[in-house]
């Protein structure tokens, strides 16, 4: 069933001059907008954004449209593509999704919106930002971390890792922390069997991207990733993927101590301990805790890659002024502690909304933590390329490759730049 909620609220006074041809003023009457959107009952942010935007627009009604997690992108494109004009926002799911709706000249440009022009995005904003345009709005923004289990540390007498670390550092630790056999084995960390803990690392310098064409820069990182495994310090790509298991599986049983992951995985950590009913002291802020993604020598402590999620309003929408309206209030200072308050990262991370992630019931207790909320520095995971769907597809399968021992790692890595390299030049 397609979820609904009903916002209130009137629709303030009109959004002033737009730039878009054919825009409408906003309305002073009754609408309805539709918001594509996925994993309605899983997302905790969605229905208290429109709850507090229904407290000042009692005139709209904004019906949720849940196409699922699984095939998102394809059912948004499908749609979108087809100039259906029964959705009003989109959410943009990442870069290869937006330049697709791009791509299609399905979404109305917004730069004339007051997030388009206001500080505070860490180059979030920047990510979207076309010669031709602004088409969305971030909203929500998530960075890598190292997820630890301090219990683990404890018990092996382990300094727990810094918030200054070099991947050499890190290693060093992980490869301390692997104990036991069997059962009882506890490995040094976790490598997920997504491509991103494997490449992450590699861009971080800034002198490469995932959109380069050549990724000749990539081999040393796919030689580690394959030594931390053939040693026993990470668990093997080929049964993990297998097994389709979760990353959050081996952390939660403690079966690892360490786990590079994005920010999302905070909001997770905090609801799994809110759930654990059993054992509830085992998921609490003093057994885990987090700090800064590990940083090659010469790079900046607190150097990450970040991935954005964004609001976008379709060119077909009957509505244009009031989704108008409702993305750059999500995207804004009004949505951003809304968001905030479900421990999820705004795109807007003020100090207020690093303050309230921190402040909510079950986030580690120490300093660390804290300080690892607030990144030094993000690149982009993906940048912007109108080909970037097909660029993240060649990767993944490259990736696949090289972990599941297919192929060696030069001849995987001379096959991303066989089948990228082309659609860059």
């Amino acid at each position: 069933m397609t979820p609904t909620v009903k916002s209130a609220g009137m629709l303030a006074a009109a959004l002033g001059t737009l730039a878009t041809a054919g825009m409408v003023a906003a309305q002073d009457r009754p609408v309805t907008l539709h918001w594509a959107l996925w994993d309605w009952n899983k997302t905790a942010y969605y229905a208290p954004l429109i709850e507090a935007y229904e407290r000042t627009h009692p005139d709209v009604t904004i019906k949720a449209t849940d196409l699922g997690s699984a095939d998102y992108e394809m059912m948004l494109m499908t749609q979108m593509a087809g100039g259906a004009n029964n959705l009003d926002i989109v959410t943009i799911k990442n870069i290869p999704n937006y330049a697709q709706l791009v791509h299609a000249n399905a979404l109305v440009d917004l730069s004339d919106t007051a997030p388009a022009r206001a500080e505070g995005y860490t180059g979030m904003r920047d990510a979207l930002h076309l010669d031709h345009g602004l088409f969305a709005l971030p909203f929500r923004s998530d960075f890598w971390v190292v997820y630890y289990n301090k219990d683990l540390f404890d018990a092996a007498g382990v300094d727990y890792p810094k918030n200054d670390m070099t991947w050499a550092q890190f290693d060093a630790t992980a490869r301390e922390m692997t104990t036991g056999f069997g059962p009882d084995k506890v490995y040094g960390m976790h490598l997920h069997t997504w491509r991103s803990p494997v490449q992450l690392p590699a861009i971080l310098d800034g002198s490469h991207t995932a959109i380069d064409g050549n990724y000749d820069y990539l081999q040393p990182w796919y030689e580690r990733a394959l030594a931390l495994q053939s040693d026993g310090v990470a668990m093997e790509y080929g049964g993990l993927k297998a097994s389709n298991t979760h990353y959050s599986g081996p952390f939660f049983n403690a079966q690892v101590a360490m786990m590079p992951m994005g920010s999302w995985f905070v909001g997770i950590q905090m609801l799994q301990q809110a759930a654990d009913t059993t054992q509830p002291a085992q998921w609490g802020p003093a057994h885990w805790g987090i700090v800064n993604f590990p940083h090659e020598q010469g790079v900046p402590a607190g150097t990450t890659a970040s991935q954005v999620t964004a609001l976008g309003v379709n060119a077909n929408s009957a509505n244009r002024a009031a989704a108008m309206d409702f993305v750059a209030w999500v995207a804004g200072p009004e949505g951003a502690p809304v968001v905030a308050k479900t421990a999820n990262f705004p795109a807007l991370l003020s100090d207020d909304a690093i303050a309230i992630i921190a402040a909510q019931p079950g986030f580690p207790d120490d300093p660390a933590s804290r300080e690892a909320l607030r990144p030094a520095h993000t690149l982009i995971e993906m940048p912007y390329h109108p080909e970037a769907a097909d660029i993240q597809l060649m990767l993944n399968r490259g990736h696949d490759a090289i972990m599941s021992a297919s192929t060696s790692v030069a001849d995987g890595i001379a096959q991303m730049n066989r089948q990228i390299g082309p659609l860059v030049e």
